[in-house]
């Protein structure tokens, strides 16, 4: 099998990651391989991903996308970040936007202009050197092709799948409707050869892409790639996820509202609101959430609130012998910052990249496998900031997270911030330092010093600066239609 060529696959599952990784493979390499993809109308998805990151507009490019067409069939809103409350401390409320903060040179990031001028008495919020975080908080949004703004998408998870279905069998992927029964390996090699339907069927293929969820069917069930357990460093477990109708024009932003045993969400849509209560149930009861979650919706829901139990971590190895493993099946961070989707479409992006005509190289699955876990741990840092770097001690939940140990890697950032006002942004990061300077200062990391490259300008030209950079922002913004309007003329769901 390691020699043998590469045509016929078969992704099992279907859902988000099964349709973007049919999506990907049939749009981009769709006249060299025979796809196919076998999934269950029985088998419910988890399908509550419906928040994305900016990197989702890359993908929709690539697949050649029109974003209006897109938009109106998953009913999506535009999303310019995340607005977190309760999370530093009770009664806090701090904007993690996609934007640009001010304006950083070679010496430099903004941030240490910006505490000069602290220093000196002037400056006021960070916030106001961001474009996005001010069209945030007056609710306002446009783009065009002219328009310089980084944002993202709520959508509904269950339409998106089904556009990207109809986009891929538009490009000559097949579907299968039916229950995998077994899956039968080479005796031999251990190598995957065959999915056994529960009537019978035999789908034969050269590479199996698991997208079956956290029940990993392939990867773990099947070739037992194994699990690293992240709980220690992200102890929430189990979310309940409902929708309601929409009451109130759609906000460009997720709301995630911190609580005392994990957090809250709201994710806006044209049609409903996205709602889930996410907790570790060490702390908390599955009767106490419900009801906790039911008390703070807005509205009836509108199907029976659904309660989803997940481990954080990653798999071993995403790619094993000819399985490689996409979405949930591969390892799962937590809800927190919206990186699953993006972390499927750039795991489907690498295939593509790197896929194995001519069999399966080991030097090829071990890349694979290295930028698979390094971009995990990447998303895992980031997140882990949010609940560790808090002065919250008012329950057993918040009290482990403020005081538990972290990674060496997230340690050093918050370390070099926390010394000297500076951040730092690797090639490969997805989030950038104006991400992790608004989170830090949210979570009430104050800097003790910073570059004093401020000090090289007299303290008026510094005011000018900043007073000219700020008031451009405000008119900027003053002059964007509400977030709401936008949608109805732009991309009104059918």
């Amino acid at each position: 099998m390691s020699t043998q060529t590469v045509k016929r696959v078969v992704i099992a599952g279907g859902g988000t990651a099964g349709w973007i990784a049919a999506a990907a493979l049939s749009r981009h390499l769709g006249p060299l391989l025979d796809i196919t993809l076998v999934e269950s109308d029985e088998i419910g998805t988890v399908g509550v991903g419906e928040s994305t990151i900016p990197t989702a507009r890359t993908f929709h490019r690539l697949l050649g996308l029109d974003e209006r067409g897109f938009m109106r069939a998953a009913k999506a809103s535009f999303k310019l970040g995340v607005t977190f409350e309760n999370w530093g401390g009770i009664g806090d409320r701090y904007i993690h936007s996609f934007g640009q903060v001010g304006h950083s040179t070679w010496m430099g990031g903004f941030q240490h202009l910006w505490m000069q001028a602290a220093a000196q008495g002037f400056g006021g919020d960070i916030g106001d050197y961001c474009f996005e975080l001010q069209a945030i908080k007056q609710e306002r949004f446009a783009t065009s092709d002219k328009a310089n703004i980084n944002y993202a998408y709520h959508l509904d998870a269950g339409l998106y799948a089904g556009f990207l279905r109809a986009f891929s069998e538009a490009h000559g992927a097949k579907r299968v409707e039916g229950r995998i029964a077994e899956v039968r390996q080479n005796s031999e090699t251990g190598y995957i050869e065959s999915l056994l339907l529960s009537d019978g069927r035999v789908l034969e293929g050269d590479l199996f892409i698991d997208c079956t969820g956290f029940r990993g069917l392939l990867i773990e069930q099947t070739l037992k790639a194994g699990f690293e357990d992240w709980r220690h460093w992200l102890p929430t477990d189990s979310a309940i996820a409902a929708q309601t109708p929409s009451t109130k024009p759609a906000s460009p932003y997720t709301l995630a509202s911190a609580h005392e045993a994990g957090w809250q969400w709201r994710i806006p849509l044209q049609h409903r609101m996205g709602n889930g209560f996410v907790y570790c149930s060490e702390h908390m009861s599955d009767e106490e959430a419900r009801a906790r979650f039911l008390a703070n919706l807005d509205g009836e829901p509108i199907a029976e609130p659904r309660l989803i139990r997940y481990r954080a971590g990653a798999r071993n190895t995403v790619w094993e012998k000819n399985c490689i493993a996409l979405g949930l099946a591969s390892g799962f961070v937590e809800p927190l910052e919206s990186t699953s989707i993006h972390l499927i479409m750039l795991g489907a992006t690498h295939l593509v990249q790197n896929f194995p005509f001519n069999g399966m190289n080991p030097a090829l699955v071990r890349r694979y496998n290295q930028q698979s876990r390094a971009e995990l741990e990447r998303v895992r840092d980031f997140v882990i900031l949010h609940y560790h770097q808090t002065e919250r001690d008012d329950s057993p939940f918040w009290n482990y997270c403020r005081t538990m140990d972290v990674p060496e890697t997230l340690a050093e950032r918050v370390a070099l911030f926390r010394e000297d006002g500076h951040l730092v942004q690797d090639a490969d990061d997805l989030f950038r330092v104006d991400s992790w300077l608004q989170v830090m200062l949210g979570q009430r990391v104050r800097p003790k010093g910073h570059h004093q490259m401020g000090r090289l300008l007299p303290p008026e030209e510094l005011r000018e600066a900043l007073t000219s950079l700020k008031g451009n922002i405000a008119r900027a913004v003053a002059n964007l239609p509400r977030h709401q309007d936008f949608l109805d003329q732009y991309c009104p769901a059918a």
